[in-house]
Formats: C-alpha cells, sequence, structure tokens
C-alpha cells in the first residue's frame, strides 16, 4: 500500500512551496518521496520532478492549438490527463514499491468542486494502484483580513471535501504575511475557531469592501448555518513536522469517506518554511 497527498488549493495559496517544503522534510526523516507534477502551468519547479505531466501535454500547446484561455486550457488537459491515465499510472508503477507521493495539482479551483476530470484521475489511480490518499487543501491566510473572502474560503473548502470524497486537511498558508494586510476585525484566535460565525456579519456590515453584501443578510445567515452544521474543527498552529504526522493518521483509515465525516473539514494553520 503507497501513501501520499493530493496538494490543491486556488492559484498562490502555496501549494508548490508546499510540496517543495514537504518533500525535504521527508528526505531528511529518511523517506523516500516522489513529487509528481499535474499542472501544466507551472514551468518553474523549484523542487526535483520525478512525473512531469508536461511531458504529456503542454498548457501553452493547448491555449495555442485550440484557442483557449488558461482556464479552458486547464480544464482541456486535466480531461486529457484522464483519458490517458496508462501514461501516468507507466510513470508511477516504478514510484510504488518504497516512495511517499506527493501530487502538485493546479490551482484553478474549478477543478476540484465542479468538474469530474480530476476527481476521475485520483480516483482511478486509487483504485488502480491501491494508493491511500489524503487531500491538502491549501487557502491564503490573508483572506482572512477580508469577511466575505474569509466565508467563501470556507465553503471553498467544504464544497471541495465533499466533492473529492478523500480524508482531508484543510491548512492556512502564509500565516507569517498575513499581518502585511492591515490588522484584522478580529484576534486571530477567532479564525481559528470556525465554529462561530456569527460575528462576522457585523464585521460585513462595517466592511466597505463588503456593502453590496448588506441588503443579502438573509443569505449568509443561511450560509453561516450550514457550516456550523458541517462541524468545522478549530485551527491549530502546527508546524510541517506536526501537520505530516496528522496526514498519516487520516491515511490509516480504510475509508475516505468515513474519515471526512469522523474529521470533518479540519483546518491548520501551517508555518513555513520548516
Amino acid at each position: 500500500m503507497v501513501f501520499g497527498q493530493v496538494v490543491i488549493g486556488p492559484p498562490g495559496s502555496g501549494k508548490t512551496t508546499y510540496c517543495n517544503g514537504m518533500s525535504q522534510f521527508l528526505s531528511l526523516i529518511g523517506r523516500k518521496v516522489a513529487v509528481i507534477n499535474l499542472d501544466p502551468a507551472n514551468d518553474s519547479l523549484p523542487y526535483e520532478c520525478a512525473v512531469n505531466i508536461e511531458d504529456l501535454i503542454k498548457l501553452s500547446d493547448v491555449m495555442m492549438e485550440h484557442a483557449l484561455g488558461p482556464n479552458g486550457g486547464l480544464v482541456y488537459c486535466m480531461d486529457y490527463l484522464e483519458k490517458n491515465i496508462d501514461w501516468l499510472q507507466s510513470k508511477l508503477e516504478p514510484l510504488l514499491k518504497d516512495h511517499y507521493l506527493l501530487f502538485d495539482f493546479p490551482g484553478q479551483v474549478e477543478l476540484f468542486f465542479l468538474h469530474s476530470n480530476a476527481k476521475n484521475v485520483i480516483m482511478r489511480l486509487i483504485k488502480k494502484l491501491n494508493l491511500r490518499l489524503t487531500a491538502v487543501h491549501l487557502v491564503d491566510a490573508h483572506l482572512c483580513s477580508d469577511p466575505g473572502k474569509y466565508v467563501g474560503a470556507l465553503l471553498l473548502s467544504l464544497s471541495t471535501m465533499l466533492h473529492l470524497e478523500l480524508p482531508h486537511v484543510n491548512v492556512l498558508s502564509k500565516i507569517d504575511l498575513i499581518e502585511n494586510y492591515g490588522k484584522l476585525a478580529f484576534n486571530l484566535e477567532y479564525y481559528t475557531d470556525v465554529q462561530d460565525l456569527s460575528y462576522l456579519q457585523h464585521a460585513l456590515g462595517q466592511d466597505p469592501r463588503s456593502a453590496k453584501y448588506r441588503n443579502i443578510d438573509v443569505w449568509f445567515r443561511k450560509i453561516f448555518l450550514i457550516l456550523r452544521k458541517s462541524h468545522l474543527e478549530k485551527k491549530i498552529t502546527w508546524r510541517i513536522q506536526q501537520l505530516y504526522s496528522h496526514i498519516d493518521v487520516c491515511q490509516l483509515g480504510s475509508d475516505g469517506v468515513v474519515w471526512m465525516e469522523m474529521l470533518g473539514p479540519r483546518c491548520v494553520v501551517i508555518e513555513m518554511p520548516i
């Protein structure tokens, strides 16, 4: 049985930096690691890549040949990867004996809560190669400085978790840069407890950036109710070693859906670099 992580999150959330840091940490503790780049738009990799989707398809070529924008091009690339899953499987098979796998996915969020191609790729690999994978969903911590964006990030995390049906860990990245975006409406400890979101309604009303939301309070009340019922757990400030240990615990479950229900969309704040 092979273990690994599916690293996802919006553009700029730090997925590639995370994969680089996690691979360095795994190497330091003596565990062989293979990083698989499945982002056809990522042409500047700081880590040594064991498998690179650009050997199969390049986003720039797709955009030029089919006159697509970057979003449409990424959907096309994921569709192409799904149809050529045997190529990826053949690249992974030599690594299965003794490597821990890190999958660095594109940052287009629609791929993970709307389209089925990325999920189908993951599920077929799990079934064919007997993989035990955990989704690590990164979100930039600066979203805490905007109540509307913070709620949006919670909804995105929840919908992604439900769509992928994997053991799931949410991570607030770049916590060391959060002060650059001004003073938070609440102490950081408030944002580490996702259970009580009612205070954000007042913050939304006071924030000039959220003026357009003031006439839809009823919708925000419904959103807060949904998030509260989803049992979002407390976020804890962890270093990468602790996060890795938690992911290992998640992967011990035999059924990803069961573990998803037990853990809920757990959120942690990660401090980088290691």
